[in-house]
């Protein structure tokens, strides 16, 4: 299977080209061209030229790809909406099917599990002093999602997951990890066995793997449903409200 992956959700985006996976029996898909994004450059000017980039560099063309894999959110309004409509566009020109795939779940599901691992906890700036964040249950190494992406002050989020892990131990998974290794209450945590990981930025990898498996189960995602999850409201919206 040939995969291409787009994650826009913020200034930290990339396009990655898999190849291999997501029928029975084989692994995951192995990445064979990433593009990082780098601001300042707009998405609406990068995404085309780097999806180009990285198809050529495999010597693929749009026509034969089997996957379209979309961060689905949460993240910035623009870019979020420049990666989704570029995908749907995609999906109706060229006729491929399209997954859609939370970042946050990209990152959690990146993460090796073992079996001491009570929860995953993962998170990234959101700017205004708050972070985009989950935390995850490991139930014999498959995540459920404990409550719904949050954007939320970091101490705010520290805390909370403190109160639903208690004693058992949470890995956690961040683009910005001193968000959170910088709060006073960490250090109770890494007594409880609390572990950190920085993410790497090209998230795009993770979310075409992600996306892959779900192919193989069939939890497609029709492009014209393909929706944004933004969790908070946009800067117009509070404007407007507040009128």
């Amino acid at each position: 299977m040939i995969t291409l992956a787009v994650d826009t959700s913020e200034a930290r985006g990339s396009v990655a080209l898999l190849l291999g996976g997501a029928r029975e029996g084989e692994g995951a898909g192995e990445s064979v061209g990433v593009e990082v994004h780098h601001a300042p450059v707009d998405y609406s000017e990068w995404l085309l030229p780097a999806a180009e980039r990285v198809l050529a560099g495999a010597s693929v063309q749009m026509e034969e790809l089997d996957l379209l894999a979309v961060a689905t959110g949460p993240g910035s309004f623009t870019g979020v909406r420049v990666g989704l409509t570029t995908v749907k566009a995609w999906a109706e020109v060229y006729g491929k099917p399209v997954v859609g795939v939370s970042r946050l779940e990209a990152m959690a599901r990146s993460l090796p599990l073992t079996a001491e691992t009570g929860f995953v906890a993962v998170c990234y700036d959101a700017q205004r002093s708050q972070l985009f964040a989950a935390l995850y249950r490991n139930v014999a190494g498959s995540l459920t999602l404990v409550e719904s992406e949050q954007v939320i002050p970091a101490e705010t989020f520290l805390n909370w997951a403190n109160d639903r892990a208690g004693a058992q131990s949470v890995a956690w998974v961040s683009l910005d990890p001193g968000l959170i290794t910088a709060l006073p209450t960490w250090q109770k945590r890494v007594a409880c066995g609390d572990t950190m990981q920085r993410c790497a930025a090209q998230l795009a990898v993770s979310i075409g793997r992600l996306a892959e498996e779900r192919a193989r189960t069939g939890l497609f995602t029709d492009p014209l449903e393909l929706d944004a999850n933004y969790v908070r409201r946009s800067d117009a919206e509070i404007f407007w409200k507040g009128r």
